[in-house]
């Protein structure tokens, strides 16, 4: 198959009969590139699916690296490991990365840094009882950080679809690297089926329990869920060690926490569904804007890298059907909403008129048994009294009084993340449950 330049490659019509055991495994220790972020396989339909690769120039993260300090990033008196936002709206610095890469160092010299590798992938997909598809040889590119993304269209639901996704410096090159996997896609909408998911939010570094990774990823993998979604905060970018003041910091932030073994590991083979927050998308309850206290990072930036490292198709608000039963809404938090500051009204907003308008349409066409809302932030709360971000808190009740009369009429379901406590709650005037996931750590 001749080689695409384009970021998505699409594989069409049937898919191959091969059947691949699970499994991860590096080719030559000399060779390059390595898979040493592994895959991540997204927005998976009874019929389509999206699979997410990174080339790197070593098979783990840099375990030895240099410590990272503070640099020119301002810290709260007496606490070092938390960033002085406030004074870093007005802080500069002439170094892009405010110095938090001693002088002479590069990015992938410190801790747990991932670089990332020139080179080509190939993608081979199939099922028992189709025919074998291949799509490659890709090269992937340093403007998008060595990523690429793989859409798979034409598959049959209820069915397990093997993956070999390999890796090689050229396409004569021998091959370096070879990730072998498989997943399920969803049932058509009208089976019944078992279904069973599981939901997070935020993934804190500094808080992590287990230098592998977060030890929830385990007991998740062990559960063999149909599907995961993380509701967002998936990396802290206004967080230090590094703080993002710099597209090159985020995008490390991203790569380092996908090294870590047991989340390679669960994503390798775990259909997923990504949400961001404002700690992934910008700096803590952001709008756009906002006054910044990222350095040199950008709200536009922040966006392009959760397209970039995250297999998302089409907008970041999307709805998708896991066979006859159920109906999931995922919905965007960030882009479209009013600050914060302003005064509560039917001007202001969290959705946005279109979201809004897209999410009462695609609800009442919808038949499925059970409709359930995965919303970044809670809806019903309970919140923290002095939280002005959501709709569950006080400056933004007009909108959420709408959404949560509507969202009672239709008996849905809420599952929000945000909060890092777990909770279950109901709205004390409509009814509407809420169930708070609660953070991986």
């Amino acid at each position: 198959m001749n080689h695409q330049d384009t970021k998505t490659r699409r594989i069409l019509g049937t898919v191959s009969a091969i059947v691949l055991a699970l499994s991860f495994q590096v080719g030559r220790p000399a060779a390059q590139p390595y898979l040493g972020n592994g895959i991540k396989i997204g927005e998976v339909s009874a019929t389509t699916a999206k699979v997410w690769v990174r080339l790197t120039a070593t098979p783990d993260r840099n375990r030895d690296g240099i410590p990272w300090g503070t640099g020119d990033v301002p810290h709260r008196p007496g606490n070092p490991n938390s960033p002085d936002r406030k004074k870093m709206e007005t802080t500069t610095s002439d170094d892009p990365y405010f110095r938090q890469v001693p002088a002479g160092k590069t990015l992938w010299d410190m801790a747990d840094g991932v670089q990332g590798a020139p080179g080509f992938v190939r993608l081979t997909c199939g099922s028992e009882d189709e025919g074998e598809q291949q799509v490659g040889w890709v090269q992937v590119s340093p403007d998008e950080d060595f990523t690429t993304q793989f859409d798979l269209f034409g598959l049959k639901p209820g069915t397990r679809y093997s993956l070999a996704v390999e890796a090689s410096g050229t396409p004569e090159s021998d091959i370096s690297a070879l990730l072998e996997s498989s997943f399920r896609t969803a049932p058509a909408p009208e089976e019944e089926g078992r279904v069973s998911f599981t939901v997070v939010t935020g993934s804190r570094w500094k808080t992590m329990d287990h230098p592998d990774g977060h030890k929830i990823y385990v007991h998740m993998r062990a559960l063999k869920p149909s599907f995961f979604v993380h509701t967002g905060d998936i990396v802290y970018y206004d967080h230090l060690h590094p703080y993002a003041t710099h597209i090159d910091l985020a995008r490390f932030r991203w790569t380092r926490m996908y090294s870590l073994p047991r989340i390679v590991a669960f994503h390798n083979e775990i259909p997923s569904y990504f949400i961001r927050d404002d700690h992934d998308t910008w700096q803590n309850d952001c709008w756009p804007g906002m006054m910044p206290f990222m350095g040199n990072f950008t709200l536009e930036e922040g966006q392009s890298v959760f397209a970039e490292q995250t297999p998302v198709v089409g907008k970041t608000y999307r709805t998708f059907r896991w066979g006859k039963d159920l109906q999931v809404w995922m919905t965007e938090g960030r882009d479209y909403r009013s600050p914060n500051t302003m005064p509560d009204g039917p001007d202001k907003t969290i959705w946005g008129a279109e979201q809004m308008a897209w999410f009462r349409r695609t609800v009442l066409e919808s038949d499925a048994t059970f409709r359930m809302l995965i919303s970044p932030s809670p809806i019903v709360g309970p919140d923290h009294k002095g939280k002005l971000d959501n709709h569950s808190n006080k400056n933004f009740t007009y909108e959420g009084d709408l959404i949560r009369s509507f969202m009672a009429e239709q008996n849905m379901i809420i599952v929000c993340g945000d909060r890092h406590w777990q909770y279950t709650s109901e709205d004390t005037r409509t009814g509407l449950p809420e169930y708070s996931c609660g953070p991986t750590t």
